[in-house]
């Protein structure tokens, strides 16, 4: 019998994998479960790609096509207010595979990444994979999320904490960190010696606040990796392209690597990129007032109907407590799923301390999102 190794025997089966299957097969179930924009890339966006097909047939460069990355570089300066050049860039097939460039370039054998949890999954797995260590430290729901910055300083071990990771607009709670707070966390990495990995790729699906990108703070082109992605913003999750920008000699590092994980981001893809940077903002706005719109709606009725729910300023996700109604998460979902055949996404997939939460995702139609909240309201009075 073929050998398996034991590192890959302890990454744990996602149920958002899970989900993405009985999603497909069961026409039935609502979704109210997955980080995937319900709309339809661009159309200026697909007719683009149609033209040119035929000049994406070969490899790009590792970091991407020079074009894409003074493009990045261009919007990042003008809308981020970070400091950076076309050589701060790497290209990447979606953001997440830039982040286990970037764990594999950062963390030697049980080096640390400092990280929130609730967090988006696969961070954990990710740092784990390169034998480093996921440190967590908890948000709470009675801070709305926040980080508090006196827990932050506690968890650092001087010797083996290497990164700060933060992740804003959160997935999976929405919250959204201000500029006084994001301060603390700079002073703290900058005390320590660390790098802070930033991932915004929800950056442009803001409602009651504004997004502040930690890179762009004076000092901190030597500290900060930003990890962004076109998957939300323009609809794109399936031409898989992100990118990161950061201190010159951590990118050529995650550089190498990358040619190691995928070789080069796709080459359609990277054209497609060039072209979403100069696309008019009105197809964004068009889909972040949609957004709102089922935000207000989903948020209302959830504590209407006993799931306190905070207020999310960011992304397309509401974050429910259900601790009145079970203690367990997991078996929350899966029975909402078999009873009422409602998808949602557990809160011990988002670390430990989600425990006692559910994630309810709005980027679904608001009529869909209405008979899958009746459902659940059903279910609660069962």
């Amino acid at each position: 019998m073929g050998h398996i190794s034991e590192r890959e025997s302890e990454l744990p089966d996602t149920v958002v994998n899970k989900l993405l299957c009985i999603v497909a097969e069961n026409k039935d179930v609502i979704s109210l479960s997955l980080g995937e924009p319900d709309f339809t890339t661009p159309k200026p966006l697909l007719d683009y790609a149609k033209k040119v097909i035929d000049k994406s047939t070969h490899y790009s460069p590792t970091a991407g096509y020079s074009e894409l990355k003074e493009a990045i570089a261009k919007k990042l300066r003008k809308e981020n207010k970070i400091k950076c050049e076309p050589d701060n860039i790497i290209a990447g097939t979606g953001s997440q595979e830039l982040f286990m460039a970037g764990f594999s370039s950062a963390l030697d054998v049980t080096e640390e990444v400092v990280l929130p949890s609730p967090c988006y999954l696969a961070y954990i797995p990710q740092i784990e994979l390169v034998n480093g260590i996921p440190k967590l430290f908890q948000l709470k729901e009675e801070d709305n999320w926040n980080i508090n910055s006196d827990e932050l300083k506690k968890i650092i071990d001087k010797k083996k904490t290497k990164v700060i990771l933060i992740n804003t607009p959160s997935n999976p709670t929405g919250n959204v960190l201000d500029r006084k707070l994001l301060e603390e966390v700079a002073d703290i990495a900058v005390e320590n010696d660390l790098y802070i990995f930033a991932d915004e790729a929800y950056e442009k699906l803001i409602y009651d606040k504004k997004h502040v990108s930690i890179g762009s703070f004076n000092g901190m082109e030597d500290y900060v990796v930003t990890f962004q992605t076109f998957s939300k913003s323009y609809a794109m999750c399936g031409f898989r392209l992100g990118y990161a920008c950061g201190p010159k000699k951590l990118i050529e590092a995650m550089t190498k690597v990358s040619h190691y994980i995928t070789l080069a981001p796709p080459s359609l893809s990277q054209l497609i990129g060039i072209k979403a940077l100069s696309l008019p903002q009105i197809y964004i706005e068009k889909m972040r007032k949609e957004y709102d719109r089922r935000r207000k709606y989903i948020v209302k009725r959830l504590n209407e109907i006993g799931l306190k729910t905070a207020t999310p300023n960011g992304a397309f996700y509401a974050f429910s407590n259900i601790k009145p109604f079970a203690q367990n998460s997991y078996k929350f979902a899966n029975s909402l799923l078999t009873k009422q055949k409602v998808a949602v996404v557990p809160g011990t997939e988002f670390g430990k301390y989600g425990e006692g939460y559910i994630r309810f995702s709005y980027a679904t139609d608001l009529k869909l999102i209405e008979k899958g909240l009746d459902k659940i309201e059903k279910f609660l009075k069962r």
